[in-house]
C-alpha cells in the first residue's frame, strides 16, 4: 500500500489518521501489538526502532531480553477493527549491540532467509505456496480449568444437537459431519463467510473461494489465492485476524483450534505448494510420476523424510494430535498419492498444466507460526532435491487408495505421523540439521521451540481428564 514514510504520512493526513499500530509475531505464532499516536510517527522509527521485552515473546532469556523492533512499511494496512482511525504495520525483530542487526531468530527473517537459501541454491527463485483455512464459527464458548472443575461448552445454533431446542428454533440444523458445501439456509454463516472475504480483498488478500466444511456444527473454510512464501505468511497473520475479529463484531466465535470438537471433523491448514526459475514452473513434467518431474518429486521426498521432525514445528500444539487420528480425513500416514486425501501429500488430480501442477502438505494445522510452518517444509523438499531422495524409492507411494481401509498388514508398513506432540519434539530433536543450511533456522531457536513444545506437554499431561473419571473412578 505504501513505499515509504513519505506517503504514509501523506495517507495518514489526508484521511485522518490517529494511530499507528506496529504487530510483532511471537515464537508460537500469536501477534503482539503497541501503538502510538500518529504525531509520533517518524524516521528515527525506521533507525532506531522501539524497544521491547523480547523475553515475552518466548526468544530470549530475562537476561538479555532487550530488543527493538522496526516496521515494515510494505506491509502497512487500514485497520478495520479499530475505533479511531488506525494503520496497522508488520514489524522486524532486531538484536542491540555495538550497532542494531536483524535478530536470527526473527520468524519473518527466517522466512526471508529460507527465500534466500532457494535462490542460492541454483534449484529456483520462488516459492509459491497456497494455504487454505478451516476453522469453526460457534454461537459460545466456555471452560474451566480449576483443580475441582474442568469443563468445556461449546454451542452452534445450526448444531444437528439443536433440534429439539424449544426456546429458539427455525429448524435448518445441519446433520453430524454433513456439512460440506452445504447450502442456504443451512449454511448460516456464508453472508459472514463473504464480509469477511471482502475485507480481505480490501486488505489484498485475494480469496480463491469460501464455503462450509464437513463439520456440521460450523466448521468451514477461506482458500487464498497463492504467492511468495514470506508474503503468504504475512497474509496468513491478516486472514486470521480478520476472521477472528470479524467474527466477533457479528456475535460470533471463530476458532482455528484442529480439535475443538470431539468426533467431529478437525481444522487443518493444508499447503499447496510450488517452485518457479525465472517465471518458469519446475514441478511439472507430461511424462513423470502423475506428471511430476523429477525435482517435484525428490521435493516431496525430502518432505515425507522428514515429516516426523516437521511435526514439531507444522503441529505445535497438543490438540494437533487429537485431529491427527484416522477416520475424519486427516492424514496421518507417511505417503504421497493422487486426489487420495489419506495420504500426507496429495496431488491434485485437476491440476495438470505445467503452471498449475502441485501437491498439498495436508497434516499442518493453523496453531503453527506460518513464517518458520512455510520456511521449514521448504528446507525440508529442498534437502529431498540436493539429496535426490525419490519418494517411491523409500517406498512412500504413491499410494492410490484410502489408506484407512487397507489391510491391517499393509497398512503397518506405511510409516506415520507423530501420535503426541512429545513424540513430535522427540522427532525434532532428532533431526533438525536440514533446517540449519544455508543459516536459516538457528539451533536457538529450535531449542527454544522444542522447549516450548515440552512445556505444553507437561501442563497438559498433569491434568486430570474428564474422560478418565467415567473410565477409573469406581475401580
Amino acid at each position: 500500500m505504501f513505499n515509504n514514510l513519505h506517503e504514509i504520512k501523506s495517507y495518514c493526513e489526508q484521511e485522518g489518521i490517529k494511530i499507528i499500530d506496529f504487530k510483532i509475531i511471537d515464537l508460537k505464532g500469536r501477534w503482539h501489538h503497541l501503538s502510538i499516536p500518529y504525531e509520533r510517527f517518524n524516521e528515527k522509527m525506521f533507525s532506531e526502532g522501539i524497544g521491547f521485552d523480547g523475553s515475552s515473546y518466548g526468544f530470549l532469556t530475562v537476561e538479555k531480553s532487550d530488543m527493538i523492533f522496526i516496521p515494515d512499511i510494505s506491509t502497512a494496512f487500514v485497520d478495520p477493527f479499530c475505533e479511531v482511525p488506525t494503520i496497522s504495520m508488520i514489524s522486524d525483530i532486531y538484536k542491540l549491540g555495538d550497532k542494531i542487526k536483524r535478530f536470527e531468530g526473527d520468524p519473518r527473517y527466517i522466512a526471508q532467509k529460507a527465500e534466500q537459501y532457494l535462490i542460492e541454491t541454483g534449484i529456483a527463485d520462488e516459492n509459491i505456496i497456497g494455504p487454505e483455512f478451516e476453522f469453526y464459527l460457534f454461537n459460545h464458548i466456555s471452560y474451566d480449568n480449576k483443580p475441582h472443575s474442568q469443563k468445556v461448552n461449546i454451542d452452534s445454533q445450526q448444531a444437528y444437537w439443536n433440534t429439539d431446542d424449544d426456546d429458539y428454533n427455525i429448524g435448518y440444523k445441519v446433520p453430524y459431519q454433513k456439512g460440506y458445501h452445504v447450502d442456504i439456509p443451512m449454511d448460516s454463516t456464508n453472508d459472514l463467510r463473504s464480509i469477511m472475504t471482502r475485507k480481505l480483498e480490501d486488505l489484498n488478500v485475494k480469496i480463491k473461494y469460501h464455503h462450509h466444511e464437513v463439520g456440521g456444527t460450523g466448521q468451514v473454510e477461506i482458500e487464498t489465492e497463492h504467492g511468495k512464501m514470506r508474503e503468504m505468511a504475512d497474509k496468513t497473520m491478516i486472514l486470521k485476524y480478520v476472521v477472528k475479529n470479524t467474527a466477533i463484531q457479528n456475535y460470533k466465535t471463530a476458532t482455528f483450534m484442529p480439535k475443538p470438537l470431539y468426533k467431529e471433523a478437525g481444522n487443518g491448514m493444508h499447503v499447496h505448494m510450488q517452485l518457479f526459475k525465472d517465471k518458469e514452473p519446475i514441478f511439472y513434467d507430461r511424462d513423470g510420476c502423475s506428471g511430476l518431474s523429477k525435482e517435484a518429486l525428490y521435493f516431496i521426498g525430502g518432505i515425507l523424510r522428514h515429516a516426523p521432525a516437521l511435526s514439531g514445528i507444522t503441529n505445535p500444539s497438543t490438540n494437533s494430535y487429537k485431529r491427527l487420528v484416522p477416520g475424519y480425513e486427516a492424514p496421518v500416514s507417511i505417503c504421497f498419492a493422487v486426489s487420495n486425501r489419506s495420504a500426507v501429500i496429495r496431488i491434485p488430480g485437476y491440476a495438470n498444466t505445467p503452471e498449475t501442477k502441485r501437491f498439498e502438505y495436508r497434516s499442518s494445522d493453523a496453531t503453527c507460526n506460518p513464517y518458520l510452518a512455510y520456511s521449514a517444509l521448504l528446507m525440508a523438499g529442498l534437502d529431498g532435491i540436493l539429496n535426490k531422495i525419490d519418494p517411491q524409492e523409500e517406498g512412500y507411494g504413491p499410494l492410490n487408495v484410502n489408506i484407512f481401509d487397507l489391510p491391517k498388514e499393509e497398512k503397518s508398513k506405511i510409516k506415520s505421523l507423530p501420535k503426541s506432540l512429545d513424540e513430535a519434539a522427540d522427532e525434532l530433536e532428532k533431526d533438525y540439521e536440514f533446517l540449519l543450511k544455508g543459516g536459516v533456522f538457528t539451533k536457538e531457536l529450535i531449542d527454544n521451540q522444542i522447549k516450548s513444545i515440552r512445556k505444553q506437554c507437561q501442563i497438559i499431561n498433569s491434568i486430570p481428564h474428564p474422560k478418565e473419571f467415567d473410565m477409573y473412578y469406581d475401580l
